[in-house]
C-alpha cells in the first residue's frame, strides 16, 4: 500500500506539472469552470425569470435593462442564455453517460472474448456508423417524440459505436499483457480480469474521447432543437432559441446571435480541454497506470 500511494502521488504530481504547462488544458478547464459557476448561480445571475413573458417589452435591443435584449414575446434573452447553461451541462452528462454505458461494456466484451461476440457487436456498430449520425438521431427522436429528453437519448444511442470501437481496440492491445497473465495464473475470474485489470488501463484514451465528444454532443442536441425535434418551448435551450430567432436575424439580430455565441463558447471549451488532455495524458505515461 505505501508503494501504491507513492506511485499515485508521483502520477498526480507529474500530471499537475504537465497541466500547468499545457495552455489548451488550462484554457479549456477555465472556460468550463466559468460555465459551471454560471450554471450553479444562474438564479442569482439572471435579472429576470427566463420563462417570463412581457409582450410590452418585445424586440427591445441590448441595453442596461436587458443586456442581450428581448425576444418577440418580451422574454429576456440574457436570462434565457444563462438558464441554457444548465441545460447544456445536463446534455453533456446524459448524452455521454448513455453512449458510454452502451459502448464500453459492448466494446470490452467484443475485444476480450473475440468471435463470435466480436463479429456480432462490431457488425451492429458498423450498421450504426453506416448512417449519418445526425440523420439517425433525427429518426430516433422523431419516432420517440419531440422533447429534450428524447433528443439527448437519441444522440447518446447513435454515439455508442465510437466508444465500443475505442474500448475494443484498447482491450485487444491490453489483454495479453504480463499482469493480465499473472491474474489468470492466480485463478482470477474472466470478469474480474476484464473489469478490474484490463478496463482500468484503458481509461486514458476513454477520458480523452469523452472530452472530445462533449462538444459534439452539445452541437448535435442543439441541432435537433434547431430543426424542432429537441427542446420545445418554453425550455431555454440554445439550439431552440437560435431556431426561434433565425427569422428575425436581419432585423433583431440579438435574438439568435447570443445563443449562438454561447454554443460556440461551450463547444470551444470542450475542444480546448480535449486537445489539452490528449497532450497531457501522453501514451508514454501509460505504463504508470498498469496495476
Amino acid at each position: 500500500m505505501p508503494l501504491e500511494r507513492q506511485r499515485q502521488g508521483r502520477i498526480l504530481a507529474l500530471l499537475v506539472r504537465r497541466a500547468s504547462r499545457n495552455v489548451g488544458a488550462t484554457l479549456g478547464l477555465g472556460m468550463l469552470l466559468f460555465l459551471l459557476l454560471i450554471a450553479i448561480f444562474a438564479d442569482l445571475i439572471s435579472p429576470y425569470d427566463p420563462l417570463q413573458i412581457n409582450p410590452a417589452d418585445h424586440f427591445l435591443p441590448p441595453s442596461r435593462a436587458h443586456i442581450f435584449g428581448t425576444d418577440e414575446i418580451g422574454k429576456d434573452v440574457f436570462s434565457r442564455v444563462v438558464a441554457g447553461t444548465r441545460v447544456s451541462l445536463q446534455v453533456v452528462v446524459i448524452v455521454l453517460a448513455v453512449a458510454a454505458t452502451i459502448g464500453v461494456p459492448l466494446g470490452a466484451i467484443a475485444g476480450y472474448w473475440g468471435s463470435p461476440m466480436d463479429d456480432i457487436i462490431m457488425r451492429i456498430a458498423d450498421i450504426f456508423l453506416a448512417f449519418p449520425s445526425f440523420i439517425l438521431a433525427m429518426a430516433i427522436v422523431a419516432s420517440l417524440g419531440r422533447s429534450l429528453e428524447y433528443a439527448m437519448l437519441s444522440v447518446g444511442i447513435v454515439s455508442w459505436p465510437t466508444y465500443a470501437r475505442l474500448i475494443r481496440g484498447q482491450v485487444l492491445s491490453t489483454k495479453n499483457e504480463l499482469y493480465v497473465d499473472a491474474a489468470r495464473t492466480i485463478g482470477a475470474s474472466q470478469f474480474r480480469i476484464l473489469f478490474v485489470h484490463v478496463l482500468p488501463n484503458c481509461i486514458v484514451p476513454f477520458i480523452i474521447q469523452l472530452s472530445m465528444n462533449a462538444g459534439a454532443a452539445i452541437l448535435a442536441t442543439a441541432g435537433l432543437g434547431f430543426v424542432g425535434l429537441g427542446a420545445q418551448p418554453p425550455t431555454p435551450e440554445w439550439g431552440a432559441m437560435v431556431s426561434n430567432g433565425r427569422q428575425f436575424i436581419t432585423t433583431y439580430w440579438w435574438i439568435p446571435t447570443f445563443p449562438s455565441l454561447a454554443i460556440s463558447f461551450t463547444v470551444a471549451a470542450y475542444m480546448f480541454l480535449g486537445d489539452g488532455l490528449r497532450d497531457l495524458l501522453d501514451p508514454r505515461l501509460k505504463h504508470l497506470f498498469i496495476g
